[in-house]
Parts: structure tokens; sequence; C-alpha cells
């Protein structure tokens, strides 16, 4: 898993409410069990509309997205945060994401924030009016724009230590291989001990 702790880049607006996952990544285009190509189809019905944030040529390469309640909702598919990913998407800011999504992208280190919908709604009305530059740090857990822009947000401390170091869930367990083999060592002589005391 690619480590993470920073990243600086223009906003994208996507003032939507519930956006679901079918929207995300539409279900005929989920033809691998790969992570890899799904992000040529991001977005794909809604980019059929011309006004679509994405398809305008101010938000190419763009890393950050900004979104409104509830993204992620519908079917738990994973492949929505393969798509994202895909597209060069880093960071997801918004005032709320469906659970199972959220648990998603922390196991494939996708970085979600979540901020007041007042803050949220500041972000989106800027990002739709100018071209809004935006600094996402992990590490310090803010959002910095320009001005006296700034946010704190909250974040999993050990999907944060995950993120920042790259590890899912079984690199995690692997880094912590000395210190689960001496409990194991430790539990393994008191089982043997109660043993022969029974017998």
């Amino acid at each position: 898993m690619k480590k993470f702790t920073k990243v600086a880049s223009y906003a994208i607006p996507l003032p939507l409410k519930d956006v679901d996952t079918d929207q995300i990544i539409p279900a005929q285009y989920l033809t691998s069990i790969s992570s890899d190509g799904y992000g040529k189809n991001l977005f794909k019905r809604l980019k059929e509309s011309a006004d679509f944030p994405m398809n305008l040529p101010r938000f190419a390469g763009a890393k950050i997205l900004v979104v409104d309640h509830n993204f992620g909702c519908g079917s738990s598919r994973e492949h929505a945060v393969w798509a994202l990913m895909g597209a060069g998407i880093e960071v997801i800011i918004g005032k709320s994401f469906a659970d199972i999504f959220s648990g998603n992208s922390a196991n494939n280190g996708f970085l979600l924030v979540t901020l007041p919908a007042d803050d949220v709604d500041y972000i989106l009305k800027t990002a739709s009016e100018i071209d809004l530059s935006l600094t996402v740090d992990l590490e310090s857990q803010e959002v910095r724009g320009p001005d006296s822009m700034f946010f704190k947000f909250e974040y999993d401390p050990f999907r944060k230590h995950c993120i920042i170091n790259g590890l899912d869930d079984i690199d995690y367990i692997f880094s912590e291989k000395a210190s689960i083999d001496s409990y194991r060592a430790m539990h393994s002589d008191k089982r043997f001990i109660s043993t022969v005391a029974n017998d």
C-alpha cells in the first residue's frame, strides 16, 4: 500500500448529495477482480454532462475531490475506491461518507476527510468560483488553503498509522511479528505448565 502523508492540489467541487457507488463506477464496468483499470470509467454516466466538473480543463490532474453528504452510499463495491484512486484522486473532503465506503477506503490507504457542513459548503463554493489550491496533511490533520483558510480534522489513530506507513491490515500484523512471537512463546509455556499440572 502506498504511503500517504500530504497532498497539495487544486480542489474539484462535486456539490452532489448521496452519490452512490454505481454513480462512481457503474456496474457494467466491474469486469475485473484486479484493482487496475477502473479509473477510466470513474463517474462514467455523470461525465455525459458537459459541465460535469471533472470534464473541465481547469481541473485536469487535480488530486482532491470535495463532495457533499453521504458520499459512497449504495452497494459495497470496493471498485468505487479503486476507480477514484485509478483516476488520480488521493483525498476526498466531505460532510459525511457511507460506512462501507469508508472502510474500503481505509483498507486501500485512501484518505477521506470529514469536516463540518459549513466548512465543506465554503470550500465547495470557493472551488466553484476560483482555482482553489489546498494542502491536506494527514500527519498534522490539517487542511490549508490560501490566505487564512484552515481546518482541523479528526482521524482514527490506527488508520492514520497504517496509511502514513503504507500498511494494509496484513502488513500491520506482520509489522508486529516480533511482539506476536514473543507473546505466543510466553503463553505457550504457560499452557504447557498448566497441562502438566492438571495431569
